[in-house]
């Protein structure tokens, strides 16, 4: 029987006239092959041959597949080669099929998931129903008659508890699968990304045309005279279009592609987030300050920041917004009324202020205001807080945090708002064990509680 070893970009590399046990098998599964000379053909069920993976839509390497050739006529086989690179299909068709079969994996794949999950339950189910047997702790009674039964019971409780395990991560699995499948076609129409595509499809597309006038490009020659030149000509001026398409398509439902006619030095760019500041404007970027300078901060600004020699460059494509300089220097608008859109305004602030910092005018007389100082200890009575000292919240702050005022059993605490005396604490006796740390401290503690201060609210204190 001849073997045929066919190759085009429409169909890719196929095999045919194999059969199961005919000595073939051994040498197409060699890792061999390809245009990396290192893939291997596979069988396919649907296509009833062997093929060549990601073939398709690209010219083949022809000495990979002579050398196929050759080895399956050292084995005695017929083999026929035959080989047309002109025959393609267009890049719409190649795309359009590829989301169809990107569907058909979602749902698919969605079904993997579905009876993975609903295996997982029944396995649950069934490891729960045997344990119901021992819901009241029954142990095994050893040389009873029971035991047999009983250990058998364990074990069948065990392997259902795995196989439960087992599924619910196959059908994590599966689900992961058809979800990336279902984004298949956003992921390959998003803006930012077919952008991107498009810089790099026009690229190469110079890159043939220099080809074809005997010019080089990307570092190498080829010849003019190459049939294969005018055929990826056609195939990226077919790319470029759908994608120009694509691109169109989203421009007219509120997209917008920024180019340098957008702006000037001095204006703001909103980029990943962050206003920067434009310090040059480019054909594929605007600079801006390096972003390291935009921790802690909503607006970046040419100077004033902890990197000012450091620059960073904001492709087009990775572009939000854009502000002019007298925009971002306008003050935050009021909230409109129900019958005024709302503007977005960035914050006239840069940095933001520290959430619980004392100021210079509060800081000094939250400090002095009047603190309880408690002790807690591993084995005493919870009913009541026991307090020891009352002094300012700055001495007692230096008392807690001092170590030799904890142990391995109790700990010094303290607290602004305590509650009533003698329902939420109560007075304990001092022993003086800790007095040569307030004698060092300068710490003369008070028995007495009193909140005559101006009380802060409680987190500040923590």
């Amino acid at each position: 029987m001849t073997i045929e070893i066919t190759h085009t970009r429409r169909e890719g590399t196929l095999i045919e006239g194999t059969s199961r046990g005919d000595g073939s098998a051994e040498i197409l599964r060699l890792r061999e092959y390809g245009r990396t000379q290192r893939q291997p053909f596979r069988w396919s069920r649907n296509l009833d041959c062997w093929y060549l993976p990601h073939s398709r839509d690209h010219a083949t390497y022809t000495p990979s597949l002579e050398l196929l050739a050759q080895r399956l006529r050292e084995k005695g086989f017929e083999v026929t080669l035959t080989v047309d690179n002109a025959d393609r299909r267009s890049f719409s068709e190649a795309e359009e099929e590829r989301e169809e079969k990107a569907e058909g994996r979602a749902d698919r794949f969605g079904g993997y998931a579905a009876s993975a999950a609903q295996s997982s339950e029944a396995a649950w189910k069934k490891s729960h129903d045997i344990s119901e047997r021992f819901a009241f702790g029954q142990p095994i009674l050893v040389g009873h008659h029971s035991e047999g039964r009983a250990r058998r019971d364990h074990a069948r409780m065990d392997d259902a508890m795995r196989k439960s395990i087992g599924e619910s991560d196959r059908a994590a699995h599966w689900t992961g699968r058809a979800q990336a499948a279902a984004n298949y076609q956003q992921f390959k129409k998003d803006p930012g990304r077919t952008l991107r595509r498009l810089d790099k499809l026009r690229a190469d597309l110079r890159a043939v045309e220099k080809w074809q006038r005997g010019e080089s490009a990307k570092g190498f020659s080829r010849n003019p005279a190459d049939p294969e030149l005018e055929i990826e000509h056609q195939e990226l001026t077919e790319e470029i279009d759908h994608w120009e398409k694509v691109i169109k398509d989203a421009e007219a439902e509120g997209f917008k592609v920024w180019s340098r006619a957008d702006f000037t030095r001095g204006d703001f760019v909103l980029y990943r987030g962050t206003w920067y500041e434009v310090l040059r404007v480019n054909p594929k970027s605007v600079t801006i300050p390096h972003i390291h300078n935009s921790i802690g901060k909503r607006i970046v600004r040419a100077t004033g920041n902890q990197y000012d020699d450091w620059t960073w460059t904001a492709p087009y494509d990775g572009v939000s917004g854009r502000k002019s300089a007298d925009e971002m220097q306008q003050p935050p608008q009021a909230p409109a009324t129900e019958a005024q859109e709302p503007a977005e305004q960035s914050p006239a602030v840069e940095e933001p202020v520290p959430v619980g910092k004392p100021t210079a005018a509060t800081g000094a007389s939250w400090l002095d205001g009047m603190a309880l100082v408690l002790i807690a200890s591993k084995h005493s009575p919870r009913r009541r807080k026991r307090a020891l000292w009352a002094m300012t919240r700055r001495e007692a702050q230096a008392v807690c945090g001092d170590p030799r005022t904890s142990g391995r059993s109790y700990m010094l605490t303290w607290t602004e708002q305590p509650g009533t005396e003698g329902a939420d604490w109560e007075w304990v006796p001092d022993n003086g064990s800790h007095a040569p740390v307030l004698n060092e401290l300068g710490i003369t503690p008070r028995r007495e509680w009193t909140a005559a201060a101006p009380q802060a609210p409680a987190a500040e204190a923590a």
